[in-house]
Protein backbone atom coordinates (compact mmCIF):
# COMPACT_ATOMS: atom_id res chain seq x y z
CA UNK A 1 0.00 0.00 0.00
CA UNK A 2 1.29 3.39 -1.05
CA UNK A 3 -0.36 6.82 0.31
CA UNK A 4 0.04 9.78 -1.43
CA UNK A 5 -1.26 13.51 -1.11
CA UNK A 6 -2.63 15.56 -3.67
CA UNK A 7 0.46 17.61 -4.31
CA UNK A 8 2.02 13.62 -5.05
CA UNK A 9 4.39 13.90 -2.18
CA UNK A 10 4.86 10.49 -0.33
CA UNK A 11 2.63 9.81 2.87
CA UNK A 12 3.33 6.34 3.90
CA UNK A 13 4.03 3.02 3.17
CA UNK A 14 3.10 -0.37 4.26
CA UNK A 15 5.69 -3.06 4.73
CA UNK A 16 5.02 -5.26 1.62
CA UNK A 17 5.42 -1.36 -0.18
CA UNK A 18 8.94 -1.12 1.50
CA UNK A 19 10.10 -4.36 0.45
CA UNK A 20 9.86 -2.31 -3.45
CA UNK A 21 11.06 0.84 -2.50
CA UNK A 22 13.22 0.41 0.85
CA UNK A 23 14.49 3.86 0.16
CA UNK A 24 11.48 5.69 0.35
CA UNK A 25 10.92 8.22 3.32
CA UNK A 26 7.97 10.03 4.17
CA UNK A 27 7.91 13.36 1.85
CA UNK A 28 9.59 12.16 -1.02
CA UNK A 29 7.87 12.95 -4.43
CA UNK A 30 5.61 10.35 -5.52
CA UNK A 31 7.60 11.00 -9.20
CA UNK A 32 11.13 10.15 -7.64
CA UNK A 33 10.24 7.27 -6.14
CA UNK A 34 7.44 4.49 -7.65
CA UNK A 35 7.32 4.27 -11.75
CA UNK A 36 6.05 6.72 -14.29
CA UNK A 37 2.99 4.87 -15.32
CA UNK A 38 2.02 4.89 -11.61
CA UNK A 39 2.92 8.66 -10.98
CA UNK A 40 1.10 9.65 -13.81
CA UNK A 41 -2.62 7.91 -12.86
CA UNK A 42 -2.10 9.51 -9.19
CA UNK A 43 -1.82 13.04 -10.95
CA UNK A 44 -4.77 12.29 -12.88
CA UNK A 45 -7.01 10.77 -10.29
CA UNK A 46 -5.70 13.77 -7.56
CA UNK A 47 -6.68 16.45 -10.46
CA UNK A 48 -10.51 14.73 -10.71
CA UNK A 49 -9.53 13.51 -14.53
CA UNK A 50 -11.74 10.81 -15.61
CA UNK A 51 -10.10 7.96 -15.89
CA UNK A 52 -12.79 4.74 -16.00
CA UNK A 53 -12.47 3.73 -12.50
CA UNK A 54 -8.67 5.04 -12.03
CA UNK A 55 -6.84 1.45 -11.91
CA UNK A 56 -4.05 1.36 -13.41
CA UNK A 57 -1.05 -1.46 -14.16
CA UNK A 58 2.38 -1.82 -15.38
CA UNK A 59 5.61 -3.65 -14.06
CA UNK A 60 8.09 -2.62 -10.60
CA UNK A 61 11.20 -3.99 -11.24
CA UNK A 62 10.86 -7.79 -12.45
CA UNK A 63 7.13 -8.02 -11.43
CA UNK A 64 3.92 -6.70 -12.27
CA UNK A 65 0.82 -5.20 -10.28
CA UNK A 66 -2.38 -3.84 -10.46
CA UNK A 67 -2.93 -0.10 -8.42
CA UNK A 68 -6.24 0.57 -7.38
CA UNK A 69 -6.84 4.32 -6.01
CA UNK A 70 -9.17 4.81 -3.08
CA UNK A 71 -9.71 8.33 -1.94
CA UNK A 72 -9.28 9.22 2.09
CA UNK A 73 -11.42 11.84 3.76
CA UNK A 74 -7.97 14.40 4.00
CA UNK A 75 -7.53 14.09 0.04
CA UNK A 76 -4.73 11.76 -0.01
CA UNK A 77 -5.13 8.97 -2.31
CA UNK A 78 -4.06 5.25 -1.12
CA UNK A 79 -2.89 3.17 -3.64
CA UNK A 80 -3.34 -0.34 -3.07
CA UNK A 81 -1.18 -2.45 -5.14
CA UNK A 82 -2.03 -6.19 -6.36
CA UNK A 83 0.99 -8.17 -7.50
CA UNK A 84 -0.66 -10.30 -10.95
CA UNK A 85 2.87 -11.66 -11.86
CA UNK A 86 1.77 -15.06 -11.39
CA UNK A 87 -1.58 -14.80 -13.03
CA UNK A 88 -0.28 -13.55 -16.18
CA UNK A 89 2.38 -16.10 -16.34
CA UNK A 90 0.39 -18.65 -15.73
CA UNK A 91 -2.16 -16.63 -18.62
CA UNK A 92 1.04 -16.21 -20.99
CA UNK A 93 1.90 -19.80 -20.50
CA UNK A 94 -1.88 -21.27 -21.24
CA UNK A 95 -1.47 -18.80 -24.59
CA UNK A 96 1.63 -20.48 -25.35
CA UNK A 97 0.30 -23.80 -24.83
CA UNK A 98 -2.47 -23.18 -26.95
CA UNK A 99 -0.48 -21.73 -29.35
CA UNK A 100 1.98 -24.72 -29.31
CA UNK A 101 -0.94 -26.97 -29.62
CA UNK A 102 -2.71 -25.39 -32.47
CA UNK A 103 0.48 -25.60 -34.42
CA UNK A 104 1.39 -28.90 -34.06
CA UNK A 105 -2.02 -30.21 -34.91
CA UNK A 106 -2.01 -27.72 -37.83
CA UNK A 107 1.90 -29.91 -38.54
CA UNK A 108 -0.16 -33.38 -38.50
CA UNK A 109 -2.59 -32.22 -40.75
CA UNK A 110 -0.54 -30.67 -43.31
CA UNK A 111 2.32 -33.20 -43.17
CA UNK A 112 -0.57 -36.62 -42.65
CA UNK A 113 -2.30 -34.85 -46.08
CA UNK A 114 0.33 -35.94 -48.68
CA UNK A 115 1.67 -40.09 -48.36
CA UNK A 116 4.28 -39.07 -50.86
CA UNK A 117 8.13 -39.13 -48.91
CA UNK A 118 9.65 -36.42 -50.61
CA UNK A 119 6.85 -33.79 -50.36
CA UNK A 120 6.81 -34.93 -46.66
CA UNK A 121 10.20 -34.54 -45.94
CA UNK A 122 9.98 -30.69 -47.84
CA UNK A 123 7.00 -30.10 -45.65
CA UNK A 124 8.58 -30.64 -42.42
CA UNK A 125 11.88 -29.02 -43.41
CA UNK A 126 9.89 -25.81 -44.26
CA UNK A 127 7.33 -25.69 -41.64
CA UNK A 128 10.60 -26.08 -38.81
CA UNK A 129 11.61 -22.99 -40.92
CA UNK A 130 8.63 -21.13 -40.61
CA UNK A 131 8.03 -22.01 -36.89
CA UNK A 132 11.00 -23.09 -35.19
CA UNK A 133 14.22 -22.02 -36.57
CA UNK A 134 16.44 -19.95 -39.51
CA UNK A 135 17.46 -23.18 -40.74
CA UNK A 136 16.20 -26.92 -40.77
CA UNK A 137 18.24 -30.02 -42.51
CA UNK A 138 16.28 -33.25 -42.72
CA UNK A 139 18.76 -36.61 -42.29
CA UNK A 140 16.98 -39.80 -44.01
CA UNK A 141 17.95 -42.81 -42.95
CA UNK A 142 20.50 -44.41 -44.60
CA UNK A 143 20.79 -45.82 -48.06
CA UNK A 144 23.57 -47.90 -48.15
CA UNK A 145 26.74 -45.17 -46.93
CA UNK A 146 24.24 -42.18 -48.62
CA UNK A 147 21.54 -39.92 -46.65
CA UNK A 148 18.82 -37.88 -48.58
CA UNK A 149 19.51 -34.61 -47.52
CA UNK A 150 16.49 -31.92 -47.13
CA UNK A 151 17.70 -28.26 -46.66
CA UNK A 152 15.58 -25.23 -45.87
CA UNK A 153 15.94 -21.75 -45.24
CA UNK A 154 13.99 -18.97 -43.71
CA UNK A 155 12.32 -17.39 -46.58
CA UNK A 156 14.00 -19.76 -49.16
CA UNK A 157 13.44 -22.52 -51.52
CA UNK A 158 13.53 -25.96 -50.54
CA UNK A 159 16.62 -28.04 -51.58
CA UNK A 160 17.22 -31.75 -51.55
CA UNK A 161 20.72 -33.60 -52.17
CA UNK A 162 21.72 -37.54 -51.74
CA UNK A 163 25.57 -37.70 -50.40
CA UNK A 164 27.81 -39.49 -48.30
CA UNK A 165 27.82 -37.45 -45.07
CA UNK A 166 29.59 -38.65 -41.86
CA UNK A 167 26.93 -38.21 -39.56
CA UNK A 168 29.36 -38.81 -36.39
CA UNK A 169 30.55 -35.33 -37.04
CA UNK A 170 27.26 -33.99 -35.60
CA UNK A 171 26.95 -35.16 -31.61
CA UNK A 172 23.85 -36.88 -31.33
CA UNK A 173 22.98 -37.03 -35.15
CA UNK A 174 24.35 -40.93 -35.68
CA UNK A 175 22.24 -41.59 -32.14
CA UNK A 176 19.54 -40.04 -33.36
CA UNK A 177 18.84 -41.58 -36.66
CA UNK A 178 19.24 -45.14 -34.94
CA UNK A 179 16.16 -43.72 -32.11
CA UNK A 180 18.06 -42.81 -29.52
CA UNK A 181 16.61 -39.86 -27.55
CA UNK A 182 18.30 -36.41 -28.39
CA UNK A 183 21.28 -35.15 -26.73
CA UNK A 184 20.88 -31.69 -25.00
CA UNK A 185 21.36 -28.52 -26.89
CA UNK A 186 23.93 -26.94 -24.84
CA UNK A 187 26.09 -30.05 -25.80
CA UNK A 188 26.32 -28.93 -28.86
CA UNK A 189 29.33 -26.95 -29.96
CA UNK A 190 28.01 -25.08 -32.80
CA UNK A 191 31.66 -24.30 -33.92
CA UNK A 192 32.26 -27.64 -34.19
CA UNK A 193 29.71 -28.75 -37.08
CA UNK A 194 30.71 -29.91 -40.64
CA UNK A 195 30.15 -27.65 -43.62
CA UNK A 196 27.49 -30.04 -45.12
CA UNK A 197 24.69 -29.54 -42.07
CA UNK A 198 24.39 -25.34 -43.11
CA UNK A 199 21.62 -24.87 -46.25
CA UNK A 200 23.39 -22.46 -48.94
CA UNK A 201 22.13 -19.43 -48.22
CA UNK A 202 23.13 -20.14 -43.94
CA UNK A 203 26.24 -18.24 -44.39
CA UNK A 204 26.02 -16.56 -40.85
CA UNK A 205 27.91 -18.18 -37.88
CA UNK A 206 25.43 -20.77 -35.86
CA UNK A 207 24.65 -19.89 -32.23
CA UNK A 208 22.47 -22.50 -31.30
CA UNK A 209 21.57 -26.16 -32.50
CA UNK A 210 18.68 -28.59 -32.21
CA UNK A 211 19.44 -32.06 -33.09
CA UNK A 212 16.02 -34.45 -32.57
CA UNK A 213 15.19 -37.84 -33.69
CA UNK A 214 12.54 -38.42 -36.11
CA UNK A 215 10.37 -41.44 -35.11
CA UNK A 216 8.59 -43.79 -36.89
CA UNK A 217 6.51 -47.02 -36.02
CA UNK A 218 9.10 -48.98 -34.91
CA UNK A 219 11.40 -47.70 -37.15
CA UNK A 220 13.61 -44.29 -36.92
CA UNK A 221 12.19 -42.00 -39.78
CA UNK A 222 15.36 -39.85 -39.84
CA UNK A 223 16.74 -36.92 -37.94
CA UNK A 224 15.67 -33.51 -37.96
CA UNK A 225 18.89 -30.52 -37.02
CA UNK A 226 17.63 -27.00 -36.38
CA UNK A 227 20.13 -24.09 -36.43
CA UNK A 228 19.63 -20.51 -35.19
CA UNK A 229 22.67 -17.61 -36.14
CA UNK A 230 24.10 -16.14 -33.31
CA UNK A 231 22.34 -12.83 -33.63
CA UNK A 232 19.17 -15.23 -32.68
CA UNK A 233 18.33 -15.61 -28.87
CA UNK A 234 19.48 -19.48 -28.33
CA UNK A 235 17.07 -21.97 -28.00
CA UNK A 236 15.21 -21.95 -24.88
CA UNK A 237 14.41 -25.08 -22.56
CA UNK A 238 10.71 -24.58 -23.58
CA UNK A 239 11.99 -24.68 -27.52
CA UNK A 240 13.87 -27.50 -27.32
CA UNK A 241 10.90 -29.10 -26.31
CA UNK A 242 8.29 -28.68 -28.06
CA UNK A 243 10.75 -29.17 -30.92
CA UNK A 244 11.02 -32.94 -30.04
CA UNK A 245 6.82 -32.41 -29.98
CA UNK A 246 7.41 -31.33 -33.80
CA UNK A 247 9.88 -33.89 -34.64
CA UNK A 248 7.65 -36.58 -32.90
CA UNK A 249 4.47 -35.77 -35.24
CA UNK A 250 7.38 -35.16 -38.65
CA UNK A 251 8.39 -38.66 -37.42
CA UNK A 252 4.89 -40.27 -37.39
CA UNK A 253 3.93 -38.37 -40.98
CA UNK A 254 6.90 -39.52 -42.62
CA UNK A 255 6.82 -43.46 -41.28
CA UNK A 256 3.54 -43.45 -42.53
CA UNK A 257 4.26 -42.05 -46.11
CA UNK A 258 7.34 -44.53 -46.41
CA UNK A 259 4.70 -47.25 -45.43
CA UNK A 260 2.33 -46.51 -47.90
CA UNK A 261 4.76 -45.82 -50.44
CA UNK A 262 6.61 -49.67 -49.43
CA UNK A 263 2.86 -51.19 -49.86
CA UNK A 264 2.29 -49.19 -52.76
CA UNK A 265 5.33 -50.66 -54.71
CA UNK A 266 4.92 -54.34 -53.40
CA UNK A 267 0.95 -53.93 -54.55
CA UNK A 268 1.91 -52.54 -57.82
CA UNK A 269 4.46 -55.69 -58.53
CA UNK A 270 2.08 -58.14 -57.74
CA UNK A 271 -0.44 -56.58 -59.82
CA UNK A 272 1.40 -56.56 -62.84
CA UNK A 273 1.35 -60.12 -62.17
CA UNK A 274 -2.24 -60.43 -61.87
CA UNK A 275 -3.25 -58.33 -64.90
CA UNK A 276 -4.57 -59.54 -68.07
CA UNK A 277 -1.78 -59.67 -70.85
CA UNK A 278 -1.93 -57.76 -73.93
CA UNK A 279 -2.34 -60.03 -77.17
CA UNK A 280 -0.98 -60.18 -80.58
CA UNK A 281 -0.70 -62.31 -83.21
CA UNK A 282 1.48 -65.14 -82.75
CA UNK A 283 2.49 -68.43 -85.24
CA UNK A 284 0.08 -66.13 -87.95
CA UNK A 285 -3.09 -66.49 -85.59
CA UNK A 286 -4.58 -63.73 -84.26
CA UNK A 287 -5.42 -63.13 -80.45
CA UNK A 288 -6.91 -60.30 -79.15
CA UNK A 289 -8.64 -59.54 -75.26
CA UNK A 290 -9.69 -57.32 -73.75
CA UNK A 291 -11.24 -57.15 -69.83
CA UNK A 292 -13.58 -54.92 -67.77
CA UNK A 293 -13.57 -54.95 -63.78
CA UNK A 294 -16.73 -55.15 -61.52
CA UNK A 295 -15.82 -51.35 -60.01
CA UNK A 296 -14.35 -48.88 -62.17
CA UNK A 297 -11.66 -48.21 -58.84
CA UNK A 298 -9.99 -51.71 -59.71
CA UNK A 299 -7.51 -53.14 -62.25
CA UNK A 300 -8.04 -56.63 -61.32
CA UNK A 301 -11.06 -59.30 -60.72
CA UNK A 302 -12.06 -63.06 -61.19
CA UNK A 303 -12.37 -63.22 -64.68
CA UNK A 304 -8.83 -64.11 -66.18
CA UNK A 305 -6.95 -64.96 -69.60
CA UNK A 306 -3.87 -66.21 -70.61
CA UNK A 307 -1.96 -67.12 -73.80
CA UNK A 308 0.71 -69.16 -73.55
CA UNK A 309 2.73 -69.59 -76.88
CA UNK A 310 3.87 -72.88 -78.43
CA UNK A 311 7.61 -73.40 -78.60
CA UNK A 312 6.92 -73.04 -82.96
CA UNK A 313 4.75 -72.79 -85.43
CA UNK A 314 4.08 -76.46 -85.85
CA UNK A 315 3.35 -76.68 -81.29
CA UNK A 316 -0.09 -75.74 -80.14
CA UNK A 317 -0.36 -72.63 -78.23
CA UNK A 318 -2.53 -72.97 -75.33
CA UNK A 319 -5.23 -69.85 -74.47
CA UNK A 320 -7.49 -70.66 -71.33
CA UNK A 321 -9.91 -68.25 -70.24
CA UNK A 322 -11.71 -68.45 -66.90
CA UNK A 323 -14.12 -67.33 -64.41
CA UNK A 324 -13.25 -67.55 -60.45
CA UNK A 325 -16.54 -67.44 -58.17
CA UNK A 326 -16.71 -63.86 -56.51
CA UNK A 327 -15.25 -60.38 -56.91
CA UNK A 328 -12.48 -58.17 -56.27
CA UNK A 329 -9.30 -59.09 -54.98
CA UNK A 330 -10.21 -62.47 -53.10
CA UNK A 331 -11.00 -63.43 -56.38
CA UNK A 332 -8.05 -61.91 -57.88
CA UNK A 333 -5.58 -64.10 -55.64
CA UNK A 334 -7.42 -67.47 -56.87
CA UNK A 335 -7.03 -66.53 -60.48
CA UNK A 336 -3.58 -65.32 -60.01
CA UNK A 337 -3.10 -69.21 -58.48
CA UNK A 338 -5.21 -71.08 -61.21
CA UNK A 339 -2.38 -69.04 -63.48
CA UNK A 340 0.54 -70.50 -61.85
CA UNK A 341 -0.80 -73.60 -61.70
CA UNK A 342 -1.55 -73.59 -65.51
CA UNK A 343 1.75 -71.94 -66.20
CA UNK A 344 3.27 -75.21 -64.50
CA UNK A 345 0.63 -77.90 -66.09
CA UNK A 346 1.80 -76.39 -69.87
CA UNK A 347 4.02 -79.22 -70.64
CA UNK A 348 0.93 -81.58 -70.08
CA UNK A 349 -1.24 -79.16 -71.82
CA UNK A 350 -1.63 -81.48 -74.53
CA UNK A 351 -3.99 -83.43 -72.63
CA UNK A 352 -6.64 -80.86 -71.61
CA UNK A 353 -8.71 -83.98 -69.20
CA UNK A 354 -5.36 -84.56 -67.38
CA UNK A 355 -4.75 -80.39 -67.23
CA UNK A 356 -7.99 -79.82 -65.42
CA UNK A 357 -8.00 -82.63 -63.25
CA UNK A 358 -4.60 -81.86 -61.94
CA UNK A 359 -5.66 -78.26 -61.18
CA UNK A 360 -9.00 -79.07 -59.72
CA UNK A 361 -6.56 -81.46 -56.85
CA UNK A 362 -4.41 -78.64 -56.45
CA UNK A 363 -7.42 -75.83 -55.80
CA UNK A 364 -9.95 -78.24 -53.84
CA UNK A 365 -5.86 -79.08 -51.52
CA UNK A 366 -5.80 -75.20 -50.98
CA UNK A 367 -7.14 -72.84 -48.52
CA UNK A 368 -9.54 -71.26 -50.68
CA UNK A 369 -13.36 -72.05 -50.49
CA UNK A 370 -14.33 -70.62 -54.40
CA UNK A 371 -14.78 -72.39 -57.32
CA UNK A 372 -14.06 -71.69 -60.99
CA UNK A 373 -15.17 -72.22 -64.34
CA UNK A 374 -12.74 -72.12 -67.97
CA UNK A 375 -12.05 -73.25 -71.55
CA UNK A 376 -9.12 -74.03 -72.64
CA UNK A 377 -8.32 -73.83 -76.09
CA UNK A 378 -5.27 -75.36 -78.14
CA UNK A 379 -4.63 -73.55 -81.17
CA UNK A 380 -2.44 -74.73 -84.15
CA UNK A 381 -2.47 -72.77 -87.76
CA UNK A 382 -2.06 -75.52 -90.61
CA UNK A 383 -1.53 -73.95 -93.93
CA UNK A 384 -4.56 -71.05 -94.53
CA UNK A 385 -6.64 -72.53 -91.34
CA UNK A 386 -6.41 -73.03 -87.92
CA UNK A 387 -7.34 -76.10 -85.63
CA UNK A 388 -8.55 -75.53 -82.40
CA UNK A 389 -9.25 -77.93 -79.66
CA UNK A 390 -11.47 -76.65 -77.27
CA UNK A 391 -12.50 -78.00 -73.86
CA UNK A 392 -14.82 -76.41 -71.48
CA UNK A 393 -14.76 -76.61 -67.32
CA UNK A 394 -17.96 -75.77 -66.51
CA UNK A 395 -17.89 -72.39 -68.34
CA UNK A 396 -19.82 -70.99 -71.48
CA UNK A 397 -19.32 -72.54 -74.67
CA UNK A 398 -17.23 -70.79 -77.32
CA UNK A 399 -19.05 -69.51 -80.37
CA UNK A 400 -17.86 -69.56 -83.90
CA UNK A 401 -18.26 -66.57 -86.04
CA UNK A 402 -18.16 -67.94 -89.17
CA UNK A 403 -17.35 -65.63 -92.53
CA UNK A 404 -20.59 -65.38 -93.80
CA UNK A 405 -21.92 -64.35 -90.80
CA UNK A 406 -23.33 -67.65 -89.06
CA UNK A 407 -22.88 -68.09 -85.82
CA UNK A 408 -22.36 -71.61 -83.98
CA UNK A 409 -22.44 -73.10 -80.26
CA UNK A 410 -18.94 -75.12 -79.93
CA UNK A 411 -20.24 -78.90 -78.74
CA UNK A 412 -18.08 -78.99 -75.93
CA UNK A 413 -19.08 -78.95 -72.06
CA UNK A 414 -17.54 -80.10 -68.07
CA UNK A 415 -17.83 -79.50 -64.50
CA UNK A 416 -16.18 -76.96 -62.73
CA UNK A 417 -12.99 -76.98 -61.25
CA UNK A 418 -12.49 -76.81 -57.25
CA UNK A 419 -16.07 -78.04 -56.77
CA UNK A 420 -16.01 -81.90 -57.24
CA UNK A 421 -13.37 -84.67 -56.35
CA UNK A 422 -14.02 -85.68 -60.27
CA UNK A 423 -13.53 -83.81 -63.17
CA UNK A 424 -15.81 -84.36 -66.46
CA UNK A 425 -14.95 -82.84 -69.82
CA UNK A 426 -16.11 -83.37 -73.27
CA UNK A 427 -13.50 -81.57 -76.50
CA UNK A 428 -14.65 -80.24 -79.53
CA UNK A 429 -12.64 -80.22 -82.67
CA UNK A 430 -12.86 -76.43 -84.66
CA UNK A 431 -11.37 -75.63 -87.67
CA UNK A 432 -11.00 -71.85 -88.74
CA UNK A 433 -11.33 -70.86 -92.21
CA UNK A 434 -9.36 -67.50 -93.20
CA UNK A 435 -10.98 -64.39 -91.67
CA UNK A 436 -13.15 -66.63 -89.09
CA UNK A 437 -12.87 -66.04 -85.09
CA UNK A 438 -13.60 -68.00 -82.43
CA UNK A 439 -14.80 -66.13 -79.22
CA UNK A 440 -13.87 -67.41 -75.53
CA UNK A 441 -16.47 -64.33 -73.14
CA UNK A 442 -17.28 -64.96 -69.43
CA UNK A 443 -20.86 -64.33 -68.57
CA UNK A 444 -20.53 -60.71 -67.16
CA UNK A 445 -21.44 -60.36 -71.39
CA UNK A 446 -24.45 -62.00 -71.03
CA UNK A 447 -25.71 -61.46 -67.72
CA UNK A 448 -24.97 -57.92 -68.65
CA UNK A 449 -28.25 -56.28 -67.34
CA UNK A 450 -29.27 -53.05 -68.61
CA UNK A 451 -31.26 -51.46 -71.93
CA UNK A 452 -34.17 -49.27 -71.43
CA UNK A 453 -35.37 -49.90 -68.08
CA UNK A 454 -32.28 -51.25 -66.76
CA UNK A 455 -33.61 -54.64 -65.78
CA UNK A 456 -33.11 -56.48 -69.07
CA UNK A 457 -30.26 -58.95 -69.55
CA UNK A 458 -27.25 -58.62 -72.48
CA UNK A 459 -28.11 -62.24 -73.30
CA UNK A 460 -27.11 -64.70 -75.66
CA UNK A 461 -29.35 -63.86 -78.71
CA UNK A 462 -27.98 -60.46 -78.78
CA UNK A 463 -24.63 -61.61 -78.47
CA UNK A 464 -25.09 -63.65 -81.49
CA UNK A 465 -26.58 -60.81 -83.35
CA UNK A 466 -23.12 -58.82 -82.52
CA UNK A 467 -21.07 -61.17 -83.24
CA UNK A 468 -22.99 -62.16 -86.65
CA UNK A 469 -21.91 -58.51 -87.63
CA UNK A 470 -18.78 -59.10 -87.07
CA UNK A 471 -18.13 -61.26 -89.86
CA UNK A 472 -14.81 -60.60 -91.48
CA UNK A 473 -13.45 -58.49 -88.84
CA UNK A 474 -9.89 -59.00 -86.96
CA UNK A 475 -9.64 -60.62 -83.63
CA UNK A 476 -9.17 -56.86 -81.76
CA UNK A 477 -11.89 -55.00 -83.75
CA UNK A 478 -14.25 -58.33 -82.16
CA UNK A 479 -13.48 -57.56 -79.00
CA UNK A 480 -13.51 -53.61 -79.06
CA UNK A 481 -16.80 -54.12 -79.92
CA UNK A 482 -18.11 -56.70 -77.86
CA UNK A 483 -16.77 -54.56 -74.85
CA UNK A 484 -18.20 -51.25 -76.16
CA UNK A 485 -21.68 -52.88 -76.46
CA UNK A 486 -21.99 -54.21 -73.25
CA UNK A 487 -20.85 -51.27 -71.55
CA UNK A 488 -23.29 -49.15 -73.32
CA UNK A 489 -25.86 -51.44 -72.75
CA UNK A 490 -24.96 -51.79 -68.83
CA UNK A 491 -24.87 -47.46 -68.77
CA UNK A 492 -24.02 -46.55 -65.24
CA UNK A 493 -25.76 -49.54 -63.65
CA UNK A 494 -23.49 -51.92 -61.95
CA UNK A 495 -22.14 -54.93 -63.85
CA UNK A 496 -19.94 -58.18 -63.35
CA UNK A 497 -16.39 -58.76 -64.51
CA UNK A 498 -16.34 -58.83 -68.38
CA UNK A 499 -13.63 -61.14 -70.54
CA UNK A 500 -13.41 -61.63 -73.99
CA UNK A 501 -10.82 -63.52 -75.95
CA UNK A 502 -11.08 -64.06 -79.58
CA UNK A 503 -8.91 -66.11 -81.90
CA UNK A 504 -8.94 -65.53 -85.16
CA UNK A 505 -7.52 -66.91 -88.60
CA UNK A 506 -6.45 -64.13 -90.72
CA UNK A 507 -7.19 -63.52 -94.45
CA UNK A 508 -5.24 -62.94 -97.31
CA UNK A 509 -1.98 -62.20 -97.11
CA UNK A 510 -1.53 -62.45 -93.48
CA UNK A 511 -1.71 -66.02 -93.99
CA UNK A 512 1.31 -65.94 -95.89
CA UNK A 513 3.54 -64.19 -93.75
CA UNK A 514 7.34 -66.01 -93.45
CA UNK A 515 6.96 -67.74 -90.20
CA UNK A 516 3.42 -66.22 -89.26
CA UNK A 517 5.66 -64.79 -85.70
CA UNK A 518 3.95 -62.28 -83.80
CA UNK A 519 4.16 -61.67 -79.67
CA UNK A 520 2.49 -61.57 -76.87
CA UNK A 521 3.02 -58.65 -74.03
CA UNK A 522 2.48 -59.58 -70.25
CA UNK A 523 2.77 -56.04 -68.62
CA UNK A 524 -0.46 -54.15 -70.31
CA UNK A 525 -4.41 -54.84 -70.44
CA UNK A 526 -6.90 -52.78 -71.91
CA UNK A 527 -9.95 -51.59 -70.19
CA UNK A 528 -13.11 -50.25 -72.58
CA UNK A 529 -16.06 -48.65 -71.89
Amino acid sequence: MIVADRDGGLVELNAAARLLWSQAVRGDALWDTVPAWLAEAHGRFADGVPDGTGEVSGAVADRFFEAHPTPADDGDVVWWLIDDTDRRLAEAALAGARQRSALLADVSSQLLSTLNVTRCMEATARMATDHLAEAALLVAPPQGRRHQLTYAYRGGPVSQVTAPVDVHAVPGLAEALQGFPPVPARWIDPASLPSWVRPADFTEPVGSVIVAPLPGHGVPAGALILLRSSREQAFSGDEELFARLFAARAGAALSAARLYTEQASITATLMRELLPPRLENVHGVEYAGAYRPSRDNERIGGDFYDVHPGTGPTEETLVVLGDVAGKGLDAAVLTGKIRNTLQALLPLATDHERTLTLLNCALLSSHHTRFATLVLASVRRLGSTVELRLTSAGHLAPLIVRSDGTVEETATRGSLIGALPKVTSATANVTLRPGETCLLYTDGVTEARGGPLGDELFGDHRLKRVLAECAGMPAEAVVERIQMLTAQWVGSGSHDDVATVAISAPRGADLTMAGGQGRVGSTMYRRNG
